[in-house]
């Protein structure tokens, strides 16, 4: 395995870290500012909206600088933003933190995906990248857990500004372990924009926005609700949060085993069920156990979706994938500044910290009756293509009429 691997999976494991951590947080963050909770779930929308349009932007600009450069100077922009949430004297200032963060995200697994798969034999690239998204997950097993505990042990500070000793780590083997690679080739924007017009694309979207959205719904005000409501202890949320990132990582290697196998209805089950979960889990939230499993399973139904998600994105695009992908993960974090804010609005109703779970089972509720709708439409166009072809003149036929004229 190469060394610049791992350099790569430690930058990945702590922006994994630095976007999940806050959720545990968020009362230790609200009290010190003097804000609300739901006030301070803007720092989770703020993140996602950050990744949202950070995304694109930087995957485009990072097509006229040499792949490795624009790794560095996107951890550069991972540790500034962290070292202003930790630092920072105000909300305003730490909001802000986090959004220059954000930035990082979405470009820094796109670029690193194509500089992971060069730095193998062409056999090996498949699992190349997902070495470098081990990072990913461990950060949701360990970092965010461990993040959560010190948070709560010594302040929330010095967990960002572990975060930022990380970005420095993969930033300094970035530097001494990637090598220099040429500068990517111009993403022709024209080109790629046309994927857009494809409604299998957006409706590909529209499930990612939705159906992500219904997980953070629940996740963003975890640790109110398991404190209040299920009555754990505030460092509880720790292992809490380990049982969530258990969940993700299960249903991730579940999804991507079966969705180059059952795409549409591995979509159909988890988003059915997830809807049912997230239901459920107001009536959980009260018992312990229950809690417990329930959370479990949010995060395996969850994360079951990203690979087939994805891949749909993929598949739809036609050819102009680049640009297509990145706009993707920025839905996924769309769908968390959506779910995070609809979240803290039936909070701030009086509707009780439970009130967040009938919102993500809404939203992916919602999201399956898009997943039926888009199959529904794909079968369509599968038939008229299908009548089309069978009524246009066979190339046999068209040279006998030509003969006969």
């Amino acid at each position: 395995m190469p060394l610049a691997l791992l350099a790569l999976a430690i930058g990945a494991f702590g922006i994994g870290t630095t976007e999940f951590v806050i959720m545990g947080l968020l009362p230790q963050v609200a009290g010190d500012f003097g804000v609300s909770i739901p006030t301070a779930g803007f720092l989770v929308t703020g993140y996602a909206l950050g990744v949202l349009f950070g995304a694109p932007l930087m995957t485009v600009l990072g097509t006229k600088i040499p792949r490795k450069r624009m790794l560095m100077l996107l951890m550069g922009l991972f540790v500034v933003g962290n070292l202003l949430s930790a630092l920072a004297p105000t909300f305003a200032v730490m909001l802000t933190g986090r959004i220059v963060a954000s930035l990082a995200h979405g470009a820094f697994f796109g670029i690193g995906s194509v500089v992971a798969a060069e730095l193998v034999a062409p056999e090996k690239k498949a699992g190349a990248i997902a070495m470098m998204f081990t990072g990913l997950t461990v950060a949701n097993v360990v970092g965010v857990p461990l993040g959560t505990l010190v948070g709560q042990s010594v302040g929330w500070r010095v967990t960002f500004g572990i975060v930022a000793s990380l970005g420095v780590v993969g930033l300094l083997g970035i530097a001494r372990l990637v090598p220099e690679t040429p500068r990517a080739e111009g993403v022709r924007l024209r080109h790629e924009l046309a994927a857009f017009k494809n409604a299998q694309v957006l409706l590909a979207m529209a499930m990612t926005v939705l159906g992500f959205g219904g997980v953070f719904a629940a996740i963003t005000y975890i640790a109110p609700m398991m404190t209040h409501v299920a009555g754990f202890a505030d460092g509880s949320v720790t292992w809490l949060l380990v049982l969530f990132g258990l969940g993700m990582v299960g249903g991730n290697l579940v999804g991507g085993k079966y969705a180059d196998r059952a795409l549409m209805p591995l979509l159909y089950a988890s988003l059915g069920a997830l809807a049912v979960v997230l239901a459920l889990f107001t009536l959980t939230a009260h018992h312990k156990v229950l809690a417990a499993v329930t959370i479990t399973l949010i995060g395996a139904l969850g994360f079951a979706t990203v690979p087939p998600l994805q891949k749909r994105v993929l598949d739809q695009a036609h050819g102009a994938p680049t640009l297509a992908s990145a706009v993707n993960i920025g839905a996924f974090n769309l769908g968390n500044a959506l779910s995070a804010w609809l979240g803290g609005l039936v909070i701030s109703a009086g509707l009780g910290y439970t009130a967040p779970n009938w919102v993500g089972a809404a939203l992916a509720g919602t999201a399956l009756l898009l997943a039926v709708l888009s199959a529904a439409l794909e079968r369509r166009d599968s038939v008229s293509s299908a009548v089309v072809a069978q009524s246009a003149p066979s190339a046999t036929e068209q040279r006998a009429a030509t003969v006969r004229h």
